[in-house]
């Protein structure tokens, strides 16, 4: 499911109801969730808790982020809050995560779903602060001023956390020859 960006506008937010909020971001906060967690289970009580927040808090939205960068800001908190109660689970690697795009055989499709699989696993290792601009830079598709204003810092601070992300990551796949 593609999220859809809506309007700025905060006279249009309040005006969404539940189910149009998690049919339009859904996807993104449980897959931001996921990466936030590393557990599929957590992910999908921490997509329903932010829902529910956000629902809740619609009239605190000020309109001065997109509502896709304040759900997963909310994301974000809900996650470390969960972080911090002990909730956390220790990641079990993506078996069945799946590549992009139609692979002409069912081996090639194999193999590149491994490789796929084994590229997230590498993001998955790295340091929380590295994956966690790298997971919004790919997954979510946020821009380096959006990446700064959810996680409070400097757009220079996201700028070279993505880059040294990315290095990490390569680093990694040389070493493994991928």
């Amino acid at each position: 499911m593609q999220s859809k960006e809506l309007p700025y506008a905060v006279a249009y937010v309040p005006t969404m109801t539940l189910r149009e909020m998690m049919e339009a971001y859904g996807s993104d906060v449980w897959h931001y969730a996921f990466f936030l967690t590393r557990s599929r289970e957590q992910a999908n009580d921490i997509s329903q808790e932010v829902f529910l927040k956000a629902y809740k808090g619609i009239g605190k939205y000020r309109g001065e982020a997109a509502l896709k960068t304040w759900l997963l800001t909310i994301t974000r908190n809900t996650a470390f809050s969960f972080r911090r109660n002990s909730f956390w689970r220790r990641f079990i690697p993506l078996g069945d995560r799946q590549g992009h795009g139609q692979a002409p055989s069912a081996e090639k499709e194999a193999i590149g779903n491994q490789y796929a699989s084994r590229i997230w696993e590498i993001i998955m290792m790295l340091p929380d602060k590295y994956r966690e601009v790298l997971v919004l830079d790919i997954q979510q598709d946020l821009s380096v001023a959006e990446m700064s204003a959810l996680l409070g810092i400097a757009q220079g601070t996201v700028k070279s956390r993505l880059a040294r992300a990315r290095d990490k990551v390569r680093t990694v796949m040389k070493e493994e020859d991928l």
